[in-house]
């Protein structure tokens, strides 16, 4: 214990040192956080504070292999944290290089995905999951899964990176926690390893709780993520993967929530899937009139929570953490629609969302028979034929009157204007049987749609329709249909026109 604390001490002091020097050199060479809508400060401040949480842990590693006591010398350099640490630099260096030059989303994604590669081709994957006597072998799926879970830790802490000191406080929290088990389990090699991070995350989170002075940056929120998913896993794996693996994702659960569940609701909403927003928790909170303080501490609490219950984890028996996991997802799910984080997911508009894609999609039975319409229209003959299958549309549509109007002079292949005097249109015509043709017209939807070949933009003519809606409301897909029913109405125009003007004749109708 004393080598633990000895090493928590000189890295939080190294911190403590380093950080304000990290931010000196983001105010000198312009790595400075502008303030703008999404931002809760008011004025820049440097954001490469990471470089002294990667620069203390290093340290602290250096520090742990020349202090020569029993439990330094339990740890050694091998294969897994050589690769370990060439990965971490991966994704260290492309964020620091972020905080100077602004990168897109997807080269940072792909920088993200090579580190965690490293990692994998070292020796750190998840290949199974044991709970009690069952085990799951990942198999060939165990590269998609580390390489997930990589990405989930790394831009779980880089997405809480909100406010002053919830990314760095969280952090801290749950490698306490982990340290705490790992000690627990006497693998003091690794506790090692996550007293050195915790001491520097705690000496920059010195500087950067609020107001803060500092920010850790992408540099540090990929190095935290990437640190504590690598480092969890090594140590699960010598410990047999159980319950244990499940412990950093319980006690990171806001972040890694927020993670999971912020890409799902830029998707409903149709907003860009990597740009930042304003959705997350702790904009939730903020929203809800919590000052950032409070809703800093209040995060705070919900992660001591999280940790804690995260050691009640370990000590339950394995039958009883399936329940205790189902408990905790609905509390959390609760907890959530509490703050209205799930506002935009109602039911109803789930359902809507869902019927709409099935429509779309031509899952429906509605869509699939319509569909059959616009294929009997495409293989019409004639106009005359054309207007019979138009009815069944129609019918189909619950429209109460139609008319198509069509201009029946030879070839149409000069400008409309220069021949006025040759036009002639044949009109044809349609009404309900249960249509009062003395309805007050101020109940009667009409549209008018002109049809034409939009490539030449030549006139064909126009199709009217009218629905009487104190009778029957149009349905949520109507105008859907009729816009589906006016192109292939136009296909079949071009393809008569065009067969007129080959034969060099009038217009068949």
């Amino acid at each position: 214990m004393t080598t633990l604390l000895s090493i928590f001490i000189i890295s939080l002091l190294s911190s403590l040192v380093l950080t304000p020097l990290s931010g000196a050199i983001g105010k000198k060479f312009g790595a400075l956080d502008i303030p703008d809508d999404r931002k809760t400060h008011n004025k820049p401040i440097p954001r490469i504070g990471g470089l002294s949480i990667f620069i203390t842990f290093n340290i602290s590693i250096i520090i742990i292999l020349l202090i020569p006591t029993d439990i330094s010398k339990t740890f050694t350099i091998d294969k897994n944290l050589i690769f370990f640490f060439i990965g971490s630099c991966i994704v260290f260096f492309i964020g620091l290089y972020d905080d100077f030059k602004r990168l897109g989303p997807k080269i940072k994604l792909l920088f993200q995905i090579l580190g965690a590669s490293v990692a994998y081709y070292g020796g750190i994957r998840i290949e199974f999951f044991r709970l009690g006597s069952f085990i799951l072998q990942a198999g060939v799926l165990s590269y998609f899964i580390t390489i997930f879970w990589f990405l989930i830790f790394i831009n779980a802490i880089n997405l809480i990176d909100g406010l002053d000191g919830l990314a760095a406080g969280i952090s801290f929290f749950a490698t306490m926690v982990l340290i705490f088990l790992l000690v627990l389990r006497k693998e003091y090699e690794f506790a090692l390893l996550f007293t050195g991070l915790s001491g520097a995350i705690l000496g920059f989170l010195r500087y950067n709780f609020h107001p803060a002075s500092v920010f850790m940056g992408d540099s540090g929120s990929y190095f935290l993520g990437y640190s504590i998913a690598g480092l969890s896993i090594i140590g699960s794996v010598k410990s047999q993967v159980g319950v244990a693996i499940l412990i950093p994702i319980i006690a990171l659960g806001i972040p890694i929530f927020d993670t999971i569940i912020s890409p799902i609701r830029r998707f409903l909403i149709g907003a860009e899937m990597f740009k930042p927003d304003r959705g997350h928790i702790h904009h939730r909170l903020l929203d809800k009139g919590f000052s950032d303080r409070r809703t800093v501490l209040f995060m705070y609490g919900g992660s001591i929570i999280l940790c804690l219950l995260a050691i009640v984890l370990v000590n339950i028996r394995n039958e009883q953490a399936g329940l205790f996991l189902v408990i905790l997802g609905s509390g959390s799910i609760i907890f959530i629609r509490k703050i209205g984080y799930f506002d935009y997911i109602e039911s109803k508009r789930l359902y809507g969302w869902l019927k709409d894609v099935s429509d779309e999609a031509g899952l429906t039975r509605e869509r699939r028979s319509f569909l059959n319409i616009q294929y009997q229209i495409n293989k019409s003959n004639s106009v005359s034929e054309l207007w019979e299958k138009i009815c069944v549309a129609l019918e189909k549509l619950n429209f109460d009157k139609g008319s198509l109007c069509i201009d029946v002079s030879q070839k149409m292949n000069s400008d409309i204007q220069d021949k006025q005097s040759q036009i002639r249109y044949t009109v044809f015509h349609w009404t309900r049987n249960t249509y009062d043709k003395n309805q007050n017209e101020d109940f009667l939807f009409k549209i008018e749609l002109p049809l034409l070949n939009e490539e030449t933009e030549q006139y064909y003519g126009k199709l009217t329709l009218i629905n009487d809606i104190k009778r029957s409301l149009m349905t949520h897909y109507t105008l859907k249909r009729v816009e589906h029913l006016r192109r292939t109405i136009n296909r079949s125009l071009n393809r008569f026109y065009s067969e007129s003007i080959s034969e060099g004749g009038p217009f068949d109708s």
